[in-house]
C-alpha cells in the first residue's frame, strides 16, 4: 500500500499520512490539529475527507466506520483531517454538477451523473486501482478537446463541458468493443461487459471467421515487433492453449485484452511482487513472466490479486476452470456470503462464492478499509479445509 506526501491516499488504497508538521498547531479536543494550509475563499464550498494517521485504534476513526466520540478523541491522538478540496463545476450532457477538485470525469459520472451516465462502459478501470487508461472504452467528448478523452483518467476542470452519448462517442466505444471481441474470447467477461456489447450493437462477424489458434508457446516465441499484416480473410486473434502449471489458478490468454490490470495489481497498486509484465510489441504484446519462465519458477506469491481484477476470465482459479470445462459452472445460482478471514488478526473481509454448497472462489470488497479488494494466498485460496468434511 502506498501513500503520497500530500496526504491523499492513492485510489483509496490505504490510509493517508499527514506530511506536514503539527508543531505550533492549535489544540483541538486535547490534541493538535493538522494545519489545513491556505483555505478556500470565503463562501467557497469544500469537502473534507477523514482519514486515519497510523494504525487504526480506539482513538483513530476507521474511514469505513462511525466517527469517534469526544471521549475517544480526548483519550489521546489528534483529530486528523484529509485533504481539503475545492468544488468545481462542470456540465454532464448539459446538466450542471459540482464535484471535488481532482476528481476524474468518471468519478463525476458515477457520483453525480444519471444512471445512464454512471453506466459508462469500463474494462481497464477498477475502483481500487489507479487509472490505467489502456482500453479506451470509457471515452467521452469534452468541449474544446480535439480528440475523445478517457473519462477514467482525465481530471475535471472548472467550466468543463462533457458529452457522453454523442454519435462520435458511441461509434468509438463500439469500435473498441468490436476489435477486442474479435481478437479475444469475451464469452466469460462480466454480465456488464456482455450487456455493453449488446447495447453498442457490436458485430464481430464482420471481421471474418477467426484465424486458427496459435500452438502452445508460439506467441511467446514470436520476435517482438515483427507481426506480419494479415490478408483480411480471417480475424486475427490471440487464441492459444490454456496454461496450467500450478494448483491454484490457470492463465487462459485467449481471453486476454491487455488491460494491464493484472500487471498493476501484481505491482505498485497492491502486491509489489512484480512477477508479471507486458512483453512483445504491437499485436503480439502479451502478459508474461520474467524470461517467460513457468509461474512456479517466477516471483509469483499466488495472492491471486490478478484474478480479482481480471475483467474477461483470462485468469481464474483452477476450480472455476474445472467446473467450466465440465459444463458444471452455475454462476446464475451462485450465492455470496461475506465473512472475516480467520488466518490472522488483520481483519480482511472475504466474500465466499458458493455454488451447490461448495466454495468455488473467494474475493474481497473493493471498498473494504483493510483489504481494498486485495488478499493474500491464504485468504483467497485457503478455504479447502472448510469443505473437507468426513463422509458417511
Amino acid at each position: 500500500m502506498t501513500t503520497t506526501d500530500s496526504g491523499r491516499d492513492q485510489a483509496g488504497k490505504g490510509p493517508a499520512t499527514n506530511g506536514g508538521s503539527t508543531r505550533g498547531a492549535p489544540s483541538v479536543d486535547g490534541g493538535p490539529e493538522a494545519d489545513a494550509g491556505d483555505g478556500p475563499p470565503p463562501g467557497e464550498r469544500t469537502t473534507t475527507l477523514t482519514r486515519p494517521n497510523g494504525a487504526v485504534g480506539p482513538t483513530v476513526a476507521d474511514p469505513a466506520g462511525a466517527s469517534p466520540h469526544a471521549e475517544e478523541r480526548l483519550s489521546g491522538g489528534p483529530v486528523m483531517l484529509g485533504q481539503i478540496r475545492r468544488m468545481v463545476t462542470l456540465t454532464l450532457d448539459g446538466t450542471e454538477v459540482r464535484v471535488p477538485e481532482g476528481s476524474t470525469i468518471l468519478d463525476a459520472l458515477h457520483g453525480e451523473g444519471s444512471p445512464e451516465q454512471a453506466d459508462t462502459p469500463t474494462l481497464c478501470w477498477a475502483p481500487n486501482m489507479d487509472p490505467i487508461n489502456a482500453c479506451r472504452v470509457c471515452v467521452v467528448e469534452v468541449e474544446g478537446s480535439r480528440v475523445l478523452v478517457p473519462s477514467c483518467a482525465r481530471k475535471v476542470e472548472d467550466g468543463m463541458e462533457v458529452r457522453t452519448d454523442t454519435e462520435r462517442v458511441r461509434h468509438s466505444r463500439k469500435m473498441v468493443l468490436e476489435l477486442l471481441a474479435s481478437s479475444a474470447d469475451m464469452s466469460e467477461a462480466s454480465a456488464d461487459v456482455q450487456r455493453w456489447i449488446g447495447d453498442y450493437d457490436v458485430d464481430v462477424e464482420r471481421y471474418g471467421p477467426p484465424a486458427p489458434p496459435a500452438e502452445a508457446g508460439e506467441r511467446d516465441r514470436r520476435h517482438a515487433g515483427h507481426h506480419h499484416a494479415p490478408d483480411g480473410s480471417v480475424a486475427q486473434n490471440v487464441h492459444q492453449p490454456v496454461k496450467v502449471d500450478n494448483d491454484l489458478y490457470v492463465r487462459d490468454y485467449s481471453r486476454c485484452i491487455m488491460c494491464y490490470k493484472c500487471v498493476n495489481a501484481c505491482g505498485e497498486d497492491a502486491q509489489f511482487t512484480f512477477a508479471i509484465a507486458a512483453a512483445g510489441r504491437g499485436f503480439d504484446a502479451r502478459i508474461a513472466t520474467e524470461f517467460d519462465v513457468e509461474l512456479p519458477d517466477s516471483a509469483c506469491v499466488y495472492c491471486g490479486n490478478c484474478i480479482g481484477v481480471c475483467p474477461t476470465g483470462a485468469l481464474k482459479s483452477v476450480r472455476e476452470y474445472e467446473l467450466r470445462e465440465a459444463d458444471e459452472w452455475d454462476g446464475e445460482n451462485e450465492t455470496v456470503t461475506t465473512t472475516i478471514c480467520s488466518f490472522c488478526g488483520v481483519g480482511c473481509n472475504l466474500e465466499l462464492h458458493v455454488q451447490n454448497n461448495e466454495i468455488v472462489n473467494v474475493t474481497s470488497p473493493s471498498d473494504h478499509s483493510v483489504t481494498h479488494g486485495h488478499l493474500c494466498i491464504k485468504g483467497r485460496f485457503g478455504f479447502q479445509h472448510v469443505q473437507n468434511l468426513p463422509k458417511g
